[in-house]
């Protein structure tokens, strides 16, 4: 155990990445845990409201934000001070996202339906550092062998490739799928080969004078809403609490 965390951890330098992620997790579990009881009414715990002002926790979640990424920029990848730039870090991510829906929609959504949106992202970017913690490069690139790796032109090719795959999913309203095939380059391809979702730019300018092909789209995306979205508010709700009604 100590030769796999010394080889795949310590010596890649990744146990600033390791800590940013442990950090950003538990204060977003605390976070959600500390708000869970103050709408209930239960624990010591209360709003912070000097003055009459409601101080929002993306507030010090920015403060040890900036502080925790400038300690980083200042120093090295090594040592205790990388290390504790990468907690301050993580605990601010962690605070600052689980606020993401106010920040969007610049308004107190956190115990409405769009206040699930940070619950959304929250779980999103666990996911993608987890596979750059991993050992996953963006657009492919960690696929290559040692001799196309020398080969400057196969590897803009293959981050050309899909670089494009990623986009023309994301254009077809394909967001998840297009973020997650920038590690997971087939993802990627899979949401750029199909229908695009209807209210997407690419069905609005491609389907335009193409009415079976919106309907198919329409009745695919309702089709995919109504198996996975009732699953995906309760796993959310699960985590984060379940929205005012």
């Amino acid at each position: 155990m100590g030769h796999w965390w010394y080889r795949n951890i310590v010596e890649p330098g990744k146990l600033p990445l390791l800590l940013a992620l442990a950090s950003f997790v538990l204060a977003f579990v605390v976070t959600r845990a500390i708000t869970r009881l103050i709408r209930a009414g239960k624990g010591p715990f209360r709003n912070i409201s000097p003055g009459g002002l409601h101080v929002h926790h993306v507030v010090p979640g920015v403060v040890l934000m900036v502080v925790g990424g400038f300690i980083a920029i200042a120093g090295d990848r090594r040592g205790f001070g990388s290390g504790a730039a990468a907690v301050l870090f993580g605990i601010g991510v962690g605070l600052v996202l689980d606020e993401f829906a106010l920040i969007l929609h610049l308004d107190d959504v956190y115990w409405t339906e769009e206040g699930t949106k940070s619950v959304e992202v929250v779980i999103l970017t666990v996911a993608l550092v987890a596979l750059v913690l991993g050992g996953f490069l963006p657009f492919g690139v960690n696929e290559l062998s040692p001799d196309e790796t020398a080969d400057r032109l196969t590897v803009v090719r293959t981050v050309a490739v899909n670089f494009v795959f990623a986009l023309l999913a994301l254009v077809k309203g394909k967001a998840r799928l297009a973020v997650v095939g920038v590690f997971v380059p087939f993802v990627a391809l899979f949401g750029a080969v199909r229908l695009a979702r209807p209210h997407s730019p690419w069905a609005r300018r491609c389907y335009r004078n193409r009415p079976k092909a919106l309907a198919r789209a329409r009745v695919r995306a309702y089709r995919h809403d109504r198996r996975w979205s009732g699953l995906r508010r309760k796993v959310e709700h699960l985590i984060g609490g379940a929205p005012d009604q």
